[in-house]
This record gives C-alpha cells, sequence and structure tokens, in this order.
C-alpha cells in the first residue's frame, strides 16, 4: 500500500510490513492480520471513548442549587371556615379556607417558587409527564399543581356526584366542562402563566395550575420548604407566588457545591 502511510503504522506496531518479510510469506500475512486486528481495536476504543464522552458530558448536573422555606411575616390571620350549602352528604357541613394554610412555625404551604432567569436547559427528549388534579370530598387535591408548557394534566373526579370544570385563563384555551363521578378529563396546557380552576357548583372550590417555561419550579410542602437543584454557579433572581399574598422576587447567588440556603418572606394580607 505504498504512500499510504500504513507501512509507518505497522513499524510504530511493532510488526514488520509485508514487503520486508524475510521468512516465509504465511507468517508475513499472519503479521498483517495482527497489526490491522490492533488497529481496529485501536479505533474502536477511540470511537467508544468518544461516545461515552459524549454522553457524560450531555448528562451533567451542575452541583449548585437552592434550598430554603416561604414563610409569613407577621401575624398569621385567623383560620377561616366556609359554609357548605349544598351536596353535603359529601362534602360535609363546612370546609377550611385553604388559601393560606401555615405550618406552627409560620411556613407557607402550596407558595410556587421558581427562577425568573434560569439557566439554559436542552430540550426534552420526550413529552412532559402527565400531571394528575383529582376532586375528592369537594376540594381540589392537590390544591396547586405544577405542569410543563405543553404538557397535560388529567382531571379526576373521585367524589359521587356531579362537579364543574370551570378555568380563567389568559393565554391558554378557556374550559368549563361538566364533570360526573369517575369521569377524566384531559386538558394540555401549552403557555405558560397560572390558572385559576373552580368547580361552578361549589364555590367554595379551587385550585391552581402553574403552567412553567423551564424546570426551576417548585411548590413548599406543608412546612413551607422547597429545593430548585442542579443549577450552574452564578447570580439569580429567585420569585415566590401565594394565591392570597401575591408574588415577591429576591436576588441570590449560587455556588456551585452546598446548597444556597433562602428565605422567602411573603407580608400577610
Amino acid at each position: 500500500m505504498p504512500g499510504s502511510g500504513c507501512e509507518n503504522l505497522f513499524v510504530l506496531r511493532g510488526v514488520a510490513p509485508a514487503g520486508n518479510v524475510s521468512t516465509s510469506g504465511v507468517m508475513g500475512t499472519q503479521n498483517m492480520e495482527i497489526a490491522m486486528t490492533r488497529l481496529r481495536a485501536g479505533l474502536l476504543v477511540v470511537v467508544v471513548a468518544a461516545l461515552a464522552t459524549g454522553m457524560a458530558t450531555a448528562r451533567v448536573a451542575w452541583g449548585g442549587s437552592v434550598k430554603g422555606a416561604v414563610i409569613l411575616k407577621g401575624a398569621a390571620p385567623e383560620p377561616r371556615k366556609l359554609p357548605v350549602t349544598i351536596d353535603q352528604y359529601v362534602c360535609g357541613k363546612e370546609k377550611s379556607a385553604e388559601d393560606l394554610v401555615l405550618s406552627p412555625e409560620g411556613g407557607i404551604r402550596n407558595a410556587v417558587v421558581w427562577l425568573e432567569n434560569p439557566p439554559p436547559t436542552p430540550a426534552a427528549a420526550a413529552p412532559p409527564p402527565v400531571t394528575a388534579m383529582d376532586q375528592k370530598d369537594c376540594v381540589f387535591t392537590p390544591r396547586v399543581v405544577v405542569v410543563a408548557a405543553g404538557g397535560r394534566i388529567d382531571f379526576l373526579n373521585s367524589d359521587r356526584l356531579l362537579h364543574n370544570l370551570h378555568s380563567t385563563p389568559s393565554a391558554n384555551p378557556p374550559f368549563n366542562r361538566a364533570q360526573p363521578k369517575g369521569r377524566t378529563i384531559p386538558i394540555a396546557f401549552p403557555h405558560p402563566e397560572i390558572v385559576r380552576v373552580s368547580c361552578d357548583l361549589h364555590s367554595w372550590m379551587r385550585g391552581w395550575v402553574v403552567v412553567a417555561p423551564h424546570p426551576f419550579y417548585a411548590v413548599t410542602d406543608a412546612a413551607g420548604r422547597f429545593a430548585l437543584p442542579g443549577l450552574p454557579p452564578g447570580r439569580y433572581t429567585v420569585r415566590a407566588w401565594q394565591e392570597r399574598l401575591g408574588t415577591i422576587s429576591r436576588e441570590i447567588v449560587v455556588g456551585d457545591q452546598d446548597p444556597t440556603p433562602v428565605t422567602l418572606e411573603m407580608t400577610a394580607r
């Protein structure tokens, strides 16, 4: 193979080129086969290593994170009870108002926390997972759900009575549908926004759908806690929304290892 560089390759691998073989032709052929086998093995290692490196890069998760709580600033308002005037055999005689639920330490449940200026993220390889919101004992459960823009929510009715599923969106298509027991109504939410969901038959029923444009969203737990993992180091604006208290913002700096602690205070109204 004159001029191809293969002669030099064989010499570097410790095997004489076929043209320089002074023993039998069989030995020369065997040497060539050994050299080619080694060459193929070397190329395979290079290709596999390159692929492995590429996959690892695609899956790298940043080590920064935000962990904290949303708490109430000021005196906690008195809990309220809402009278039930219809379907008491399922709904009961009264319901607790859940527009502001606090822990004993003042943590706010069902607040939504997100990054206003999130880091870039790769496009999802699969559609967003389906989220569910049930109607049970005449209450939306959970009261607040987050769904990725373009995702779907399955609205369920576990009550043995008729509900009316009614939304008041700004960017997404509205819906107003009767929902008997056991029926599931799937609704897609293509555009980011916060959507209120209610039942016209049971006036106290409220739910909230938060349509998120990126994955850095969280809903606080019963203690008001939240976490936003997988962040690169940098400066961010973190925001919190609560249906009764509105929205607040705070600037934070995230490192690349230890979680960044954040306490977000919302003023009582």
